[in-house]
C-alpha cells in the first residue's frame, strides 16, 4: 500500500495498492491496482469467504473502504470500490473528538456507498465519499480479519485523540453490516495511538502503538475479547519509534514485530499460555 498520493514526476502517480505474491522468489512487476482507489492507503485485509478487500485511509478525515473484486482472488481484474456509511447518520464523524456520536461498546447499522472516479486525479476521493454519505474515521491504520469479523484502528480517534478500535461484522447479504466502537482511549498510559494489529489465535488483539513521544514509550498491547487492555512489551530502543507489522507464525508459536528504527524484526516466543488467560 502506498501511504501517499503525492506525485513526484509527471509520468507516474502514487497512492495505489500493489499485489506481491507471498510465493514470489524475486522482483515482480509493479502493477498498480487502480480500481482499488488512489488515496493515502494504510492497510488491507481480505474476507476469505467472499474475497472482498477492506482498506483503511491514513487521514484525519479518512474513510473506511471495501473493494468487491470482479474475480475473487484476482484483484488485477478490477472491481467496485465502496465506502462505509452509518445508517441514519450520513457523513458521520465517528471520532468523538468534539461531539460524542456513540459510546464505548455501541453498535451502529451500516451500509455501503459506491464511489466514482476512484483514481481521483484531484486527490478528493474521501471528500466526495463523505458528501455521498460515508462516515469518517480519524487516522485509519491497521486492519485485520478475525473469525467472521474484522478490527481496524483509528489512531487519533477518541476525546483525547489517543485512539479507537472498531469492530465490523458484515451481514450475510453482503450489502450491509454492523460496526462497533470496541475500544476508545481515555488514558494515554493505557492506550497510546494503536496502529498495526493482528488477531491472536486465541482471540485477543495484539496491537502496536505508534506515538513518537518523549514522555510515554510505545508498547505492544493486548486486548481481550471484552475490551481489557494489557501490556506485552515496551520499546526500549533510542528514539521510541513505532512498532509495526505484528503477525504470528503459522504454528502460532512466534509473534513477529518490526521496530521501524533501527529497522529490526523481533521474534517473540511468549509465554503465550500465560497471556491466553489474561
Amino acid at each position: 500500500c502506498q501511504d501517499t498520493p503525492a506525485t513526484v514526476d509527471v509520468k507516474r502517480e502514487h497512492g495505489y495498492v500493489f499485489e506481491v505474491p507471498a510465493t514470489a522468489t524475486g522482483l515482480v512487476d509493479p502493477v498498480p491496482l487502480k480500481a482499488m482507489g488512489r488515496f493515502d492507503h494504510e492497510a488491507v485485509c481480505i474476507d476469505p469467504r467472499s474475497g472482498d478487500v477492506y482498506l483503511t485511509e491514513d487521514q484525519e478525515d479518512g474513510l473506511f473502504y471495501r473493494f468487491i473484486p470482479t474475480t475473487p482472488g484476482r484483484l488485477v481484474d478490477g472491481g467496485r470500490l465502496q465506502a462505509l456509511v452509518l445508517k441514519g447518520a450520513p457523513g458521520a464523524d465517528t471520532s468523538n473528538n468534539t461531539t460524542r456520536l456513540w459510546a464505548l461498546g455501541d453498535w451502529r447499522e451500516t451500509e455501503w456507498v459506491d464511489l466514482e472516479d476512484v483514481e481521483a486525479p484531484n486527490g478528493d476521493l474521501r471528500q466526495r465519499g463523505r458528501a455521498a454519505g460515508a462516515a469518517i474515521f480519524q487516522g485509519g491504520e491497521g486492519v485485520y480479519w478475525g473469525d467472521g469479523e474484522l478490527y481496524f484502528t483509528a489512531k487519533k480517534g477518541g476525546p483525547i485523540q489517543r485512539g479507537q478500535v472498531l469492530r465490523y461484522v458484515p451481514a450475510a447479504d453482503g450489502r450491509s453490516g454492523r460496526v462497533q466502537l470496541f475500544l476508545e482511549s481515555a488514558d494515554e498510559k493505557i492506550w497510546n495511538m494503536g496502529d498495526n494489529l493482528t488477531v491472536a489465535p486465541w482471540g485477543h488483539l495484539i496491537v502496536c502503538e505508534d506515538n513518537y513521544s518523549k514522555e510515554i514509550r510505545n508498547h505492544l498491547k493486548g486486548v481481550t475479547p471484552d475490551g481489557r487492555v494489557y501490556t506485552i512489551g515496551r520499546n526500549v530502543f533510542q528514539g521510541n519509534s513505532e512498532l509495526a507489522g505484528c503477525c504470528f507464525s503459522p504454528d502460532a508459536s512466534v509473534l513477529f514485530v518490526n521496530v521501524q528504527y533501527p529497522g529490526i524484526t523481533l521474534a517473540i516466543t511468549g509465554p503465550w499460555d500465560r497471556i491466553r488467560t489474561a
